[in-house]
């Protein structure tokens, strides 16, 4: 009876050939502090169906090649399309851009500086 094991594709960028990521949770037998494992599984997609982040399953099979012992089963959940950005005026509609002008900037009111004015001779002053 071959392996089946379930794990998210983390890459597909050669030809037929996925990269399945497979987390183990396991417990310090301490400590008792649960912590993360995980390993790396090349597999087989002959229709190059599996995308980056999809849950798939894998069934072991006969070597493939020097990495590849398994080949893909099924894809169990499609990953969520992320938004990528690709032009900054892609939601403005021509019109607006053409209609944009550059915000005109109203200079600040140049702050008047108030001359001291002489201070009132006192009484002292006058007489002498």
């Amino acid at each position: 009876m071959s392996r089946i094991i379930t794990g998210r594709v983390s890459s597909d960028k050669a030809d037929k050939t996925i990269v399945v990521r497979v987390e183990i949770r396991k417990t310090h037998p301490i400590y008792r502090k649960q912590y993360m494992r995980d390993r790396k599984f090349m597999a087989h997609d002959e229709k190059n169906e599996a995308k980056v982040g999809d849950l798939v399953t894998i069934r072991e099979s006969r070597p493939l090649s020097a990495n590849k012992r398994f080949s893909l089963d099924k894809i169990l959940e499609r990953a969520q399309a992320g938004f990528v950005e690709t032009d900054t005026t892609a939601d403005v509609p021509i019109e607006e851009l053409e209609k944009k002008e550059e915000p005109k900037v109203q200079p600040k009111p140049k702050e008047t500086i108030k001359k001291a004015e002489p201070e009132e001779e006192t009484e002292s002053e006058e007489k002498q």
